[in-house]
């Protein structure tokens, strides 16, 4: 099935969606908002079509559902925002199940298990989180990286730095303006493959980072939506579907 795909302001989708509360457009497509700024999971392609492992993985299981889906990218924190408006029928975009999310929001079942990296220069003395400790970290802002930072030393933490997204975190790293990144282990390893190669920098795993599992977000109660697309995961998921697109993205699935 064609996914089309678009950047609409919130503004604008706000208008579209009007004082009904749901985001389908009148001829049944449904709206799938994500922040294409999260490679290989999701970013935007010069001519402004949405690409990534999260794109292939919902355009999938929209086709074994029979549903019309549009992509569109909407930013992290206005993503969650047009979810609870009614503004977007759902939302995949590396997003970790946490309890606190879990209170607002429903999610899918378990689609993705990642694990926070560290990345650091190849010559720092770094072997886990507690070495950071006085140390300039960059995260992104409102992601579990910066929890895990924020949760061995304090929300206070001076040393602590947000980003809007991840590559950000990771160009001032390169340009020396913080000591380390702390961020999902797909983003972080995808970067390095495509621009850090040389070995001018490293990835710590810290023993005491639990896993974490992405799934797909719907508004709280949205039980129809959130059936249909945990049918359509355990069908890719049994036909083969999902290993193909995971070997794609990530090589060979073990």
């Amino acid at each position: 099935m064609k996914i089309l795909q678009w950047f609409v302001p919130l503004a604008v989708i706000a208008l579209l969606a009007g004082c009904s509360g749901t985001a389908s457009d009148g001829n049944g497509v449904i709206k799938v908002g994500t922040d294409a700024v999260y490679p290989p999971f999701e970013t935007q392609k010069g001519n402004g079509e949405i690409v990534g492992f999260d794109i292939d993985i919902i355009q999938a299981i929209a086709e074994a559902e029979e549903m019309e889906i549009s992509v569109h990218h909407t930013g992290w924190d206005p993503l969650f925002e047009a979810i609870d408006r009614g503004q977007m029928d759902m939302g995949i975009s590396a997003a970790t199940i946490t309890e606190d999310r879990k209170k607002k929001y429903d999610f899918s079942e378990p689609y993705f298990e990642a694990k926070q990296l560290i990345l650091v220069p190849e010559n720092a003395d770094v072997k886990s989180l507690a070495d950071l400790k006085g140390k300039k970290i960059g995260v992104q802002s409102a992601t579990t990286g910066e929890a895990v930072v924020t949760k061995a030393f304090g929300k206070t933490y001076k040393g602590l730095r947000g980003y809007d997204d991840t590559p950000g975190a990771i160009d001032d790293l390169v340009a020396g303006r913080v000591d380390a990144v702390v961020a999902d282990n797909g983003v972080v390893q995808d970067y390095m493959k495509k621009k850090l190669e040389g070995g001018k920098f490293k990835t710590i795993e810290d023993d005491s980072f639990d896993p974490e599992f992405y799934g797909i977000i719907v508004k709280k109660g949205n039980q129809e939506m959130l059936d249909k697309i945990n049918s359509g995961l355990e069908k890719i998921q049994n036909d083969g579907t999902y290993d193909k697109i995971y070997n794609k993205w990530f090589g060979d699935k073990k």
